[in-house]
């Protein structure tokens, strides 16, 4: 799963990374995202060239939903399934978005140990993410978000059998492009990111806390 991930980057490295044409939400650096708060993201608009920086509460509202109750069960969606479940399978085809990062914690599944992930590759890559708009009963609109998940790959496993799917570069055209809407035309993008390519390290158990969120939280305590 991620319940917890960081985003350590500027709005300018945001902006060039994503080729974001527009900015709706001023970005600012972080160390403990959390469910339930306002969080980055990258949408398109008509063509996927049209990428536009907003912002995203994180734990999905469908459209559907009577109320905001159930957006803390929403805050991922597994991708063997996203194509099948009521709650997702209208943003899957046509609501995708991306989530940028710098890396993402998990917690040892006997130890409650904290550890954080990251890639060698690149210090800022991103999830896959769909968003819906939710409209209140005062008729105020609600922007919200889930992060995809896959199994998780050997660097992982031996914390959590689960970790977000990861967009690689390259495809972040296809995956942001509403035209293409079928699970044949999108399911290879959801293996787990290369175990070779993943980095993990034990960190301080403050990031437990989600008011903690400072740059020591993501200091190495033991090198995996």
């Amino acid at each position: 799963m991620c319940g917890r991930y960081t985003a350590r980057t500027t709005q300018t490295d945001l902006i060039n990374h994503f080729s974001a044409k527009g900015v709706l939400f001023d970005h600012s650096e972080r160390f403990n995202i959390a469910p339930s708060q306002d969080v980055s993201a990258i949408t398109a608009l008509e063509r996927p060239e049209q990428r536009i920086l907003e912002k995203l509460r994180w734990g999905l509202v469908p459209f559907w939903a009577r109320d905001t109750s159930m957006a803390s069960r929403m805050i991922n969606a597994r991708s063997e399934t996203v194509f099948e479940k009521p709650a997702f399978r209208g943003a899957i085809r046509s609501r995708r978005c991306l989530i940028p990062t710098t890396g993402f914690y998990e917690w040892h599944q006997k130890t409650k140990v904290p550890h954080l992930i990251s890639l060698n590759s690149a210090p800022l890559f991103a999830f896959a993410g769909l968003y819906e708009e939710w409209t209140a009963p005062d008729g105020s609109p609600l922007r919200s978000c889930t992060i995809l998940t896959t199994e998780a790959n050997d660097a992982i496993r031996n914390l959590h059998e689960r970790m977000p799917v990861i967009i690689h570069p390259r495809n972040y055209t296809l995956w942001l492009d509403a035209r293409i809407k079928t699970n044949l035309e999108l399911s290879h993008l959801f293996h787990p990111w290369s175990e070779s390519d993943t980095v993990v390290w034990e960190v301080s158990k403050r990031v437990g806390n989600v008011v903690n969120d400072d740059a020591l939280l993501m200091e190495k305590a033991t090198l995996l």
